[in-house]
């Protein structure tokens, strides 16, 4: 990845889907972390799993962690 938080997900959209970014390439909208996990296996990053991603320093959470997924009201 080209940076050490080069993997972001996007607050949630009126839907509860966030958009899922791996450095410069759109992976997916994403309805739960286990979304993100796949968009993630089908990048390349195999050791990815529901821990790391909620550990990893290479996740940007914008708008809420892996346990928000629907808008405010």
């Amino acid at each position: 990845m080209a940076n050490d938080r080069s993997i972001v997900i996007y607050p949630p959209g009126e839907d509860g889907g966030r958009r899922v970014r791996a450095g410069e390439r759109f992976l997916g909208m994403a309805y739960g972390p286990l979304d993100v996990v796949e968009f993630l296996r089908l990048a390349g990053l195999d050791n990815a799993d529901d821990d790391w991603l909620r550990r990893s320093e290479q996740v940007e959470w914008r708008g809420g962690g892996p346990d928000t997924w629907k808008t405010r009201t």
